[in-house]
């Protein structure tokens, strides 16, 4: 429910009180004492889906911009005609001038804009670093982003210009500064102990998560910037939604920056193109649902303004996402790819080493160095392969070559191979002797810890590619003794 309140211009009385009459709202009327430019100010109680039809009937009686009309949010309207007023305007969206106000509000002054995107990426460069969700998500409380999508959304559909124009430059700008930010954090903590020496960002979990866009996050920026505009229709939950379509930006952003502040092209180029096509996709569907809601200007010639500038941007943002969405097709297309060969090969190293080596070797794990970048360029999968066998067990020599033509005869993928060995002790290959009166026989290992051992020499031997094979001594005890690579 609002309260509205108009001061009514000289001689427009009668006319005012009219509308009113006719409409059946109830209203009170007082005489003004001011400068003498109006006659009377009258205030009445209407539901918010009637404020933007009433003002639109007073506005055609005279009672226009030049005077003043306040319309406020009520707390609490106790009264038995309300029933009758609320079925009269039913509806749940505010006024075309209410949507102007908050839209004007929400895109705060530049100052306070850029403080607030500054504070934000700088939290969220941290919450990035650290592999902190929670960090994260607490960045986007502070991020102001969701003003300037809407403001140029609320510009574009009401024809106003102004609005439309600084909504777009606080987006372009905010987010140009938020990559600006993250990157100046990134080269001063880079060579301090704050960051471990010789950091790889692409390894941290949550930075990785922002280099292969899929249609996924596509979805996400759409349901953002539908939520986002239906948030300001209905005039509920701003805060929270705010926080939706700052998770879209500010982390991709702050992810690019990091990129470029650690030279990875791969991770500045990728983040940056996830940043762009949320961007798009959030102006989009805010736009589409604000005219889809009725927003109009009021005069004939800007509302057909209004519309012809409307489909052109809904083109401009269409074809955009539509190239762009070509790269998150091949990024989906190739990230469901690695995934399907690393279960592939899984699967087929199980059953390799089950069929042709059922009680010589043992298959440990297997480690896939693959990734969608190598999908699209056609470079060949790396395997490493860690096996157990028994101390007194020499595994063929070409063990290798045969597990790399199974998994390009089953994957259909060029691959390479490499294969480590851990030496085994298995339960009955040494004699004890149970007296508790009498020493057990020597040991088949020293009586050195054989765990700690084959942890480290294992790793020290299979860690010539860049990534670890791990867990390779939690359920075997013996010493890494040999591998062997395809080809």
């Amino acid at each position: 429910m609002r309260l509205v309140q108009i001061l009514i211009p000289e001689g427009r009385r009668a006319a005012a009180l009219d509308v009113l009459d006719d409409e059946g709202i109830d209203y009170a009327v007082f005489d003004e004492t001011g400068r003498g430019e109006f006659e009377a100010l009258v205030q009445f109680p209407v539901p918010e889906s009637g404020v933007e039809p009433v003002l639109e009937r007073l506005a055609d009686a005279g009672i226009r911009e030049e005077s003043y009309t306040i319309v406020l949010a009520t707390e609490t309207v106790v009264s038995t005609r309300l029933p009758a007023l609320q079925a009269k305007f039913a509806g749940f969206r505010i006024s075309r001038e209410e949507l102007v106000a908050r839209a004007l509000d929400m895109a705060p002054e530049n100052s306070t804009f850029f403080a607030f995107i500054v504070l934000s990426t700088a939290i969220a460069t941290t919450g990035l670093l650290l592999n902190s969700a929670a960090t994260i998500i607490g960045a986007m409380v502070v991020a102001p982003l969701m003003g300037p999508a809407i403001s140029a959304s609320v510009g574009t559909v009401l024809d106003d210009s102004t609005l439309a124009y600084r909504g777009v430059l606080l987006q372009i700008t905010g987010l140009l500064v938020a990559i600006a930010t993250s990157a100046v954090i990134g080269a001063i903590v880079q060579g301090t102990i704050l960051v471990p020496p010789g950091l790889d960002v692409e390894s941290i979990p949550e930075v990785a998560e922002r280099t292969s866009p899929t249609f996924l996050s596509l979805f996400l920026a759409l349901g953002s910037g539908m939520a986002g505009a239906i948030s300001v229709i209905r005039n509920v939950g701003s805060a929270l939604v705010g926080v939706a379509i700052a998770v879209a930006l500010i982390p991709p952003a702050a992810t690019s920056g990091l990129g470029i502040a650690w030279g990875d092209l791969n991770v500045a180029l990728a983040a940056a193109v996830l940043v762009l096509v949320n961007l798009l996709a959030i102006n989009l569907s805010a736009l589409v649902l604000l005219w889809i809601a009725g927003y109009r200007p009021t005069e004939a010639a800007q509302a057909a303004r209004a519309r012809s500038s409307l489909l052109v941007r809904i083109a401009v943002l269409v074809v955009a996402i539509g190239v762009l969405s070509v790269v998150l097709a091949l990024v989906t297309y190739s990230s469901f790819q690695v995934a399907l060969f690393e279960s592939q090969t899984t699967d087929e190293l199980e059953t390799f080493f089950r069929e042709e080596f059922p009680r010589e070797l043992d298959f440990i794990e297997a480690n896939v160095e693959y990734d969608p970048t190598d999908i699209l360029l056609g470079n060949p999968a790396e395997v490493n392969v860690l096996v157990g066998r028994p101390a007194n067990y020499e595994p063929p020599p070409n063990i290798a070559d045969r597990v790399d033509r199974r998994l390009t005869r089953a994957t259909g993928r060029s691959v390479v191979v490499r294969v480590g060995f851990v030496t085994e002790q298995r339960t009955g290959e040494v004699d004890v002797i149970d007296n508790s009166n009498a020493l057990s026989t020597e040991p088949a290992f020293p009586t050195t810890d054989t765990r700690r051992l084959a942890s480290s020499d294992c790793r020290s031997r299979m860690t010539a590619s860049p990534r670890t094979l791990t867990n390779c001594d939690e359920t075997r005890v013996g010493l890494l003794t040999t591998d062997a690579t395809s080809g």
